[in-house]
């Protein structure tokens, strides 16, 4: 379980593919302190720790993770959003957040305004009906408020903060992300598809 604060940005190392994907991620972490089978959330998506240095991990990705996520366009030398999972007594600081990915979103626009850049993105349709204004949304692993939506397409605004110390920054139209709908929005979904059956 995570919140959607990014704590770290990582770099990927290496990429090896020997069965799952094996990532080596290097980071400002003691990593040697991470225990191997911990989860940590890489830009959004829920990743098993198999091995440890002082200051890398390395993590596994499945097949079917490849599929549905963002990884199977990573290369070596890219920016890595990072997010321990929580402990007990930790502070809730975003939202409740799996790291289990329900689709890709696709950036539309990005357009600065004030200190702050207002990002609109197309949700997958079978996501659509999830997102809803000032209801939240984790993509690629960030806690966000959702400002509008239009349809399949739902806006954003990354404060400039959030910008300095994420992947944000080196976003670009067309660019797909790691989207996660707010727990609380699949499971009212879910009441109201049930209540109807």
């Amino acid at each position: 379980m995570f919140t959607g604060i990014v704590t770290a940005i990582g770099s990927l190392e290496v990429i090896a593919d020997k069965g799952d994907r094996l990532l080596r991620i290097s980071c400002a972490w003691d990593c040697g302190a991470i225990d191997i089978g911990a989860s940590i959330a890489c830009s959004g998506i829920c990743l098993t720790v198999v091995k440890t240095g002082e200051h890398w991990f390395e993590v596994a990705a499945s097949a079917e993770t490849i599929g549905v996520t963002t990884i199977g366009d990573w290369q070596v030398g890219a920016s890595i959003n990072l997010e321990r999972a929580l402990r007990l007594g930790d502070e809730l600081g975003g939202h409740i957040v799996t790291g289990h990915v329900d689709g890709l979103a696709q950036i539309r626009s990005i357009t600065p305004n004030g200190d702050s850049h207002i990002v609109w993105l197309d949700a997958p349709p079978s996501l659509a009906p999830f997102v809803a204004t000032k209801g939240s949304v984790a993509l690629d692993g960030v806690s966000l408020t959702v400002n509008a939506v239009k349809q399949a397409t739902f806006s954003v605004n990354i404060i400039q903060h959030s910008w300095d110390v994420t992947c944000w920054g080196d976003i670009k139209t067309g660019q797909k992300m790691n989207m996660e709908i707010d727990t609380l929005a699949r499971y009212v979904a879910r009441l109201a598809e049930f209540n109807k059956e």
